[in-house]
């Protein structure tokens, strides 16, 4: 078709997963358009580069149209676990420098002799101790050596050392020790990239905050060179705008400011499938939702509460058992709050010692990706098993723009698993299907209660490519009373990119017992922090911004705190309605009053936002209207094979209904309704699924 509209009146964003890279772009009246290429891993901004121009030549859309760009992207979360990023050293406090190696001194799995703990960005010969000291109160009771910062920073430049972290002992209460390091570090080697915990992440204990200030340090070169890549790219295709990156708190920002903080891009992707998640829910009065985003590689699980997703700022990446908190290395910075399981389309399926069928971690990715693509891979997968059952079309895998082979998949579940198990191709096939979704529902139960949330009372989005075909399937173990499919749901996360506004958040240190809170302290420390907030924002271009406040608050005594949210009134009735908030708080997330101890403050909170875009976030149908019906074909459920309808989703409008068993594809996904199901189609193209 021949697009014909004003300059920079579309949105187009661009997420890149660990199989495929999707596209959506979205004008004025809702998606425009959609797209999906197998990702590519040696360089994935050729795969962002393919999708773009692919989809202009599909649609002639003219790139002066492009008005908005988001990208989000895994790479700074492969560069940690992969370990591709700088050679970088570490600068701490003298008697410190093994902080980041001893941890917490915590075994996360207690009768596990055995146990594994993730080797640290740097090694030991490359941490140094630098004479300096702060105090617990801020006092400067030794100034930093500048002399020795110096030879030092020329000498492991002298070595090939690129990247530099400071992270020294109570910097987060007094900055000053690691901006005269810093200074000194530039002065003798003013290539040298460095990052100061004070800056990074300031806040209490110290391993999280070096963990996270090296985590950052350590990706900024790698990141740095890629977003100029990507803006170079961009602007050769006719795209004028530069990208906008999506952060893991669900906002976005400038490549600038994501270049000085690439450790904020850690959940970059799947923060997109979070905000369209609120963002649908929103439109259609369903606030409250359990949002499933089910790829190539991954699964993700996130509650939206009140039409927001819970975020948090204790994250871990390359955790050695994904489900272990402690196994990893953690990233102390404001992430939306989402599990990950290693169970997505591409997870590999075999038999474990016991001889019992189990499903992923590990993933065939896009290369050598599933046995059926015919890339090389031959283990069989998630996705083989699907196809297998009958639920994907071997003839209409992405709308046919890639072949699949049903028959290299039965060869390869037949010969590695039905045949050493005594079992039927369709049964193991079923079991691989079946385990799949054991899985993402029982790792979906324990994320919500933990969180305080009932998963039986919350209705299953599901999205990403393989999202619609398990999601059923999930739903149903996890008692959740309902399933909710957007339109475009395997592209969900890019359409999602594109309602995150401008936003960064801000902490200052406040360690004090609330009743002991000096008189205009907090409202000093949040007015700084909107300053700040105004500044890098506008900057962005933000011309109106907003702040949330927040606290970390905890009964004194405990080990950890709860984020408390404020309103600005509460400083009428401070510090009072402060203690209020959060016995609230903390009453709501464990079901019973706190103890009869006093409360203390650790941090200040604040989260800066530009306005939110005005999207719409429909999807129209095809003019051409009947019923919908393609033709049928056989699949395969618990009572075996059944004739099963199949319905071209573009035909479905608002009041349709569809009775499982039954198909309905697009492009990017295929919906599985099981037998017993029931699918309506509302006035914005979701499908709302009910079972007996």
């Amino acid at each position: 078709m021949n697009e014909q509209g004003h300059a920079g009146d579309l949105s187009i964003a661009v997420d890149i997963g660990g199989t495929f890279t999707d596209l959506a772009v979205v004008g004025g009246a809702g998606i425009v358009a959609v797209g999906k290429v197998l990702t590519t891993p040696d360089d994935p901004a050729r795969a962002v580069q393919d999708v773009i121009v692919g989809m202009l030549e599909d649609t002639r859309i003219a790139p002066e149209r492009i008005g908005q760009f988001v990208h989000g992207t895994t790479l700074v979360t492969n560069a940690l676990i992969e370990r591709k990023g700088s050679r970088t050293a570490l600068l701490t406090t003298a008697g410190f420098r093994d902080a980041l190696e001893m941890r917490r001194e915590h075994r996360y799995e207690l009768y596990d002799l055995m146990v594994e703990l993730p080797v640290p960005l740097v090694p030991r010969h490359l941490r140094f101790d630098v004479p300096e000291r702060t105090l617990a109160d801020g006092t400067i009771a030794e100034n930093v050596d500048q002399d020795f910062v110096r030879r030092l920073a020329a000498e492991l430049a002298g070595h090939d050392i690129t990247s530099l972290a400071l992270c020294f002992l109570h910097s987060f209460t007094n900055p000053q020790n690691e901006q005269v390091a810093r200074a000194a570090v530039l002065e003798a080697v003013p290539h040298m990239r460095v990052s100061i915990s004070s800056e990074i992440s300031p806040d209490i204990r110290e391993f999280e905050r070096a963990s996270t200030t090296v985590a950052n340090v350590y990706v900024q070169d790698l990141a740095q060179r890629y977003l100029d890549d990507l803006a170079a790219r961009t602007a050769d295709m006719g795209i004028k705008q530069p990208p906008l990156i999506m952060l893991s708190n669900g906002g976005v920002a400038t490549i600038e400011t994501a270049g000085r903080h690439p450790v904020r891009m850690v959940e970059s992707g799947p923060a997109g499938g979070a905000l369209a998640a609120a963002a649908f829910g929103s439109q259609n009065d369903q606030g409250d939702l359990m949002a499933f985003d089910m790829g190539g590689t991954t699964a993700k699980l996130t509650v939206i509460d009140d039409g927001v997703p819970l975020v948090t700022h204790d994250f871990e990446v390359d955790r050695i058992y994904r489900l272990k908190p402690g196994s990893g290395l953690p990233v102390n910075v404001p992430v939306i709050d989402m599990i990950e399981i290693g169970v997505g389309g591409g997870s590999i399926a075999r038999t474990n010692d016991l001889g019992l069928l189990t499903v992923g971690p590990d993933s065939a990715g896009a290369s050598p990706g599933p046995v059926c693509y015919g890339l090389g891979g031959t283990a069989p997968t998630v996705t083989d098993a699907d196809l297998v059952l009958g639920y994907l079309d071997p003839g209409y895998f992405l709308g046919g723009k890639m072949r699949v082979d049903v028959a290299s998949a039965r060869r390869a579940i037949h010969a590695q698993l039905a045949e050493p198990l005594g079992i039927p191709v369709e049964a193991a096939a079923l079991g691989i299907h079946t385990t799949a979704n054991e899985d993402m529902a029982n790792a979906a139960r324990v994320h919500a209660i933990e969180r305080g949330k009932d998963p039986t009372q919350l209705p299953l989005f599901v999205m990403g490519g393989a999202g619609p075909v398990h999601g059923v399937g999930v739903a149903t173990r996890l008692g959740a009373p309902s399933v909710v499919v957007p339109p475009t749901a395997g592209v969900l996360s890019a359409v999602g990119m594109l309602s995150a506004p401008l936003a960064f958040d801000f902490v200052r240190p406040a360690h004090t017992e609330v009743m002991a809170i000096p008189d205009g302290q907090a409202e000093a420390d949040f007015t700084a922090m909107e300053a700040e907030g105004d500044l890098l924002l506008r900057d962005s271009g933000a011309t109106s911004i907003t702040h949330e406040w927040f606290a970390d608050m905890r009964y004194v005594g405990q080990g950890y705190e709860v984020r408390v949210a404020l309103r600005h009134d509460d400083l009428a009735a401070w510090p009072t309605r402060l203690a209020r908030r959060f016995e609230q708080a903390y009453e709501d997330l464990y079901g019973r009053p706190g103890p009869a101890v006093p409360i203390e403050v650790l941090s200040w909170r604040v989260v800066s936002r530009g306005p939110k875009p005005q999207l719409t976030l429909r999807s129209p149908t095809r003019s051409d209207h009947t019923d919908g019906r393609k033709p049928s074909r056989q699949a395969y459920f618990v009572d075996g094979w059944v004739d099963t309808q199949v319905w071209d989703r573009y035909r479905l409008t608002g009041g349709d209904v569809v009775v499982g068993p039954a198909i309905i594809e697009e492009v990017e996904s295929t919906l599985v309704l099981p037998p017993g199901s029931r699918c309506e189609v509302g006035d914005d193209s979701s499908l709302l699924v009910t079972w007996q």
